[in-house]
């Protein structure tokens, strides 16, 4: 490793709430594995201090470039991203040592009264700064025979929230996994299913990445890995960069691994891109063995791409206005 041993391990993170639980979490972990000591070394990055709309300012990468900047010039060991924000292409320099086990991929619901989304009125406002969620929102919403206003909103968990308690929205859209990184989970009123709302694609799983140089540095947080969640998600992301999407394109990804009893045997890749107002979607699935390497993982993704843009995929990516 670059550093001493009796120095600390530098953890470059951003500066929210959310973004130091999950590194508090891995530096915890990489404390455990190396004996060394972890500090957290807060950054921020132009995603947190720009109030435009992520679709408007880039999206993917906003939240990435200055960590990124940061261990280039070794002023961190290492850093955690939320793998949903990190762009298809890596670095050379850079490599992604662990992908940990992944949290819950699923977009959760919350509502005023307690609603779930099918219990929401016909008209409501409901907050989400995703293309890809306000076009399966508005879908599921049109497929249950009702309609309602989605409303670009940003900023962190209790401001999203805060929309719902003022009574300015009825309800927003947050992840799943980070409200329960912060220990909020029990406020989500109502969990979309993956077969309603397809997730971001890597939504709810972590990057720890380092310098491909410190190999030492490499195997160790090569620990952390979790080589299930790896393939899901290099899945997930083939799929998207295949459609030449970035996160301001209404693209939604979700690889579910397949049991027969006791033996998980398959993986599961769907995929959907859809127009903004939910009229027209193309959702399609993949099923093959569980990709054994990158290449395999990245296979599945292309492949499902492939079909859906035969199948119009590439027509809807046009809009991106929100």
């Amino acid at each position: 490793m670059n550093t001493r041993p009796d120095q600390p391990l530098r953890l470059g993170t951003r500066r929210s709430k959310l973004a130091m639980s999950q590194s508090g979490h891995v530096a915890d972990a990489v404390r455990a594995i190396t004996g060394r000591a972890v500090e957290l070394v807060e950054i921020t990055t132009y995603g947190d201090v720009s109030r435009e709309h992520l679709s408007q300012i880039g999206g993917t990468g906003v939240f990435v470039t200055a960590l990124r900047d940061a261990l280039l010039r070794g002023e961190v060991d290492f850093a955690v991203h939320s793998l949903k924000d990190l762009p298809t292409a890596q670095p050379d320099d850079l490599v992604i040592a662990a992908m940990p086990r992944r949290e819950d991929a699923r977009d959760a619901l919350v509502a005023r009264d307690g609603l779930t989304f099918e219990e929401l009125p016909d008209g409501a406002r409901i907050g989400t700064g995703s293309p890809r969620r306000t076009a399966q929102l508005n879908h599921l919403a049109l497929s249950l025979g009702k309609r309602i206003e989605t409303v670009p909103i940003r900023g962190n968990v209790d401001t999203r929230i805060g929309f719902v308690r003022d009574g300015e929205l009825d309800a927003v859209v947050l992840a799943a996994a980070g409200l329960n990184r912060i220990g909020r989970g029990d406020e989500a009123t109502d969990l979309l299913s993956v077969d309603s709302v397809l997730p971001a694609p890597g939504q709810g799983a972590l990057a720890v990445e380092c310098l491909a140089s410190d190999t030492d540095l490499v195997a160790a947080l090569g620990e952390l890995d979790d080589p299930r969640t790896r393939a899901a998600v290099t899945a997930e992301r083939s799929l998207l960069a295949a459609l030449e999407a970035g996160c301001s394109a209404p693209v939604g990804a979700f690889a579910d691994l397949l049991a027969d009893g006791e033996i998980v045997n398959e993986m599961r890749l769907r995929g959907v891109v859809g127009t903004l107002d939910g009229s027209t979607l193309v959702q399609l699935s993949t099923t093959g063995p569980v990709p054994q390497s990158y290449d395999e993982a990245m296979a599945l993704g292309r492949e499902l791409a492939d079909e859906m843009l035969a199948k119009g995929a590439a027509g809807l990516m046009g809009e991106r206005s929100l």
